[in-house]
């Protein structure tokens, strides 16, 4: 293969990566607010929807190994591969966290809310496509320097997490009858934090492909 036609398939394969990041975003946004507003036909389109997350993993996974045993690449060619296999595994954890998010928004019909807690959990939402987003968009610049910046913003999930769960224990000790509710709250905020978690990951997958290092950020 000519090294013009290699380059073209790396392309693709970033391109697809990057479509991928776009539909798990819009996964998050999706099931965030599926949740909040109790709307259950959002929450199982978003349910239904994974199925193109899972898609696009495999493809990129097929992709990928397929480059890797037909063109042997090196050096910072290979990083490249394996920084899209490693960072889209990470996109569709993201996305099954969105899954369980929408099945927590259909479990919960009938349950009683509590609107100050999905009030935090909402901004929470916000705070994690956020994070995503500039996560993604860091993949397309490729600006080490910015990694380690975008990276910090998992300490504000991370403080919404505790902010939440403090709240939420608070609410549920001023009204028991909470505690079933309290339950899928604890939950989502899990798979909201995990979701940030995967987003730093994506950072750290930035940082390796541009430098060759791993590192923690």
């Amino acid at each position: 293969m000519l090294r013009s036609q290699f380059e073209e398939e790396l392309e693709k394969l970033h391109n697809q990566f990057y479509a991928m990041g776009n539909e798990v975003l819009s996964q998050i946004n999706r099931t965030v607010r599926a949740f909040v507003s109790h709307d259950r036909e959002l929450a199982k389109e978003v349910i239904n929807d994974d199925a193109d997350v899972n898609e696009y993993e495999i493809k990129l996974e097929k992709k990928s190994l397929e480059i890797i045993a037909l063109q042997q690449p090196v050096s910072q060619d290979l990083r490249t591969v394996i920084t899209v296999l490693k960072a889209s595994s990470d996109l569709e954890r993201m996305g099954d966290h969105a899954v369980s998010i929408a099945q927590a928004a259909i479990r919960m019909k009938g349950e009683l809310r509590i609107k100050s807690v999905e009030d935090e959990i909402s901004k929470m939402g916000r705070e994690v496509k956020n994070f995503v987003e500039e996560a993604l968009n860091l993949y397309l610049s490729g600006n080490t320097d910015q990694a380690y910046a975008v990276a910090a913003q998992d300490e504000r999930i991370n403080e919404y997490f505790d902010r939440i769960r403090e709240l939420a224990t608070e609410e549920i000790k001023n009204n028991p009858e909470a505690i079933v509710t309290g339950r899928d709250y604890f939950q989502v905020i899990s798979y909201l934090e995990r979701i940030g978690d995967y987003a730093k990951n994506i950072c750290e997958w930035v940082v390796y492909f541009e430098t060759g290092k791993i590192i923690e950020l």
